[in-house]
Formats: structure tokens, C-alpha cells, sequence
């Protein structure tokens, strides 16, 4: 907290009724209300770190007061985090923020793909984006033609919200005799171990662009 304090201390003290770090955290927990800005382009209300993505609002219970920061804050300084009116330990606090923000994720996927499917008529996106809101996966045919398309049509996303099942052997088998070029598309949106699994098929990695 040492490293912070000053900023910390600059931005939280005058909101708060308490004179001290830990008496005026006491007064703070996290809302319900969190903003996906679709791009890393905020700042943190509290420490002042740039380049958020997600911002959430934490409000002052004695004077209702409010500010927007990102969740490494809630965490590092302790913020309280309620779920059912109970404060959350550390560990559930945690996991209850990567939910949160999970859930962000496959909501901007969602939207991406249902501004796709308004963008033409196909089975293929249409089943896609049937697909993606049962399961919150895609295959890789499925996901070769998302990211294709919206790639074509300029439609903002991020490939590695995109998640691809590899569990299934059709769906590896489809990725074993995907064309290359096409298992480049998919690449950004492969994890660290499905990149492996793709690297065993005989696919290189597409090129490092200078």
C-alpha cells in the first residue's frame, strides 16, 4: 500500500469521513454498477492507473459518496465486496469480480455477434451466435468464420474473448485439418494450451509482424 499511499491517500481522504487509510476503506464497498468501455482507455479514480477496460463503482456508506476504479484496487485496499448482504473474504471477493467480469466478456462477445449476424444473412452466424449464448464456446469452423466476418465488416471485438472447444474430438479434428491460414484467424483466440495442441497437428504460429 506504501507505493500508493499518497495518490491513494489524495483521492480517498476528502470523499470519506475518516482521516486515516484503514478508517476510511471501512466506509466503502463495491456497488452492483460496473461499465465495460469495450477498450483499455479509463483511469482509476483511486490509484490512477490507466488503461482500464472495466470499471467498477465503489460508494461511501456515510455520505454516498462515489467513485469509479478497477478491481485490483477493490482488492489490494481491501474494498468491501457483499454478496447477499454479507461481506466477502478475500478469496470470495475475488472470484466473485472474475465473475463479473466473465460475464462482461461473453456479453461484448455476444454483441459483437449478434451486430454480425445483422450484417448478412448466414445459417453459419446465425447458428454460431445460437451456439455461443447455450454453450459460451464455439467451435473452430464456427469460430474461423466469426472472427473472419467480423474482421471483414470493421465490427469492434476482441478475439480472445472468443473462447474455442477443443474438448470434443470433432472439434480437435477440425482443427487438425483446418487449413493454416485459417488456423491463423483463429490463433488469438487460442489458449496457451490449445496453441500447443495446434502446434502437435503441424500448424506454426502466423507470423510475428514487425
Amino acid at each position: 500500500m506504501e507505493h500508493y499511499s499518497q495518490r491513494v491517500r489524495e483521492s480517498i481522504l476528502p470523499l470519506s469521513v475518516g482521516d486515516t487509510l484503514p478508517k476510511a476503506f471501512e466506509e466503502w464497498s463495491v456497488t452492483d454498477d460496473v461499465i465495460d468501455h469495450e477498450t483499455p482507455r479509463e483511469t482509476c479514480e483511486l490509484c490512477g492507473q490507466e488503461s482500464l477496460r472495466y470499471q467498477f463503482e465503489i460508494r461511501n456508506s456515510l455520505n454516498g459518496n462515489t467513485m469509479w476504479i478497477g478491481s485490483q484496487c477493490i482488492l489490494r485496499f481491501g474494498v468491501s465486496v457483499l454478496e447477499s448482504g454479507r461481506v466477502l473474504a478475500h478469496d470470495e471477493a475475488k472470484r466473485k469480480l472474475h465473475r463479473i467480469m466473465d460475464q462482461m466478456r461473453q456479453d461484448s462477445c455476444i454483441r459483437a455477434l449478434e451486430n454480425l449476424a445483422a450484417s448478412e444473412e448466414s445459417d453459419i452466424l446465425s447458428n454460431a451466435l445460437g451456439y455461443f449464448k447455450k454453450n459460451k464456446y464455439l467451435s473452430p469452423k464456427q469460430a474461423f468464420v466469426v472472427l473472419w466476418r467480423l474482421k471483414i465488416h470493421k465490427i469492434d471485438h476482441n478475439p480472445t474473448f472468443f473462447k474455442i472447444d477443443l474438448k470434443h474430438d470433432r472439434f480437435k479434428a477440425q482443427l487438425k485439418e483446418m487449413d493454416e491460414n485459417r488456423v491463423h484467424v483463429l490463433w488469438p483466440a487460442l489458449s496457451s494450451s490449445q496453441r500447443e495442441m495446434a502446434k502437435r497437428y503441424g500448424h506454426r504460429p502466423p507470423p510475428v509482424r514487425p
